[in-house]
């Protein structure tokens, strides 16, 4: 085992050094490619466009309709494939799963370690670990109904009647104000 402490920078610069982002990025550059849901919404939002359907359109350049187009729908269309590069990155199956295990193969390397360094578990343990979290967390949960009952009986959620009073009775709370 080494004696320095392995940063996060540090893992990142080997990544980067050894081409290992560059492959990464052109992954998800092929993956996005091929989504064709993506296509079918980006294609959808420049049918729908004002740009394209307003009086007048077909007199304008290609420039200036692109530029136009451009301005209209640039945020809405990045902001769709970025959900989508997102859900790629943490996807635990595809290629999430393959990140981290690049991630923790560098870190092995550099920290003189072997990997795995978090075994996966067992099929058993995982199955039992989701069991005990379903029953925890079914105690807590509570129907809407048994939610808007609260309200109605003036308790919130934790059961404290004193944010409902105060919204049932404003002049409590502004009492001291002008």
């Amino acid at each position: 085992m080494g004696s320095s402490i392995i940063s996060p920078q540090d893992v990142l610069e080997s990544l980067m050094n050894d081409g290992t982002i560059d492959g990464l990025r052109l992954k998800i550059i092929n993956q996005l490619k091929a989504n064709e849901e993506l296509k079918k919404t980006t294609m959808t939002m420049v049918e729908q466009s004002k740009v394209l359907n307003t009086p007048g359109a077909e007199k304008q350049t290609k420039r200036e309709l692109f530029d136009a187009l451009r301005q209209e729908l640039e945020a809405p269309v990045l902001e769709k494939a970025s959900k989508s590069v997102w859900e790629l990155i943490l996807d635990n199956d595809g290629l999430g799963k393959e990140i981290s295990e690049m991630v923790e193969k560098v870190f092995c390397r550099l920290s003189g370690q072997e990997p795995p360094l978090f075994p996966a578990l067992t099929s058993e343990a995982q199955q039992g670990k989701e069991q005990n979290e379903n029953r925890s967390s079914s105690a807590k949960k509570r129907s809407f109904a048994e939610m808007n009952e609260g309200v109605e009986n003036g308790t919130t959620a934790t059961g404290d009647s004193s944010a409902a009073n105060e919204e049932s009775n404003p002049t409590s709370s502004s009492a001291g104000k002008p």
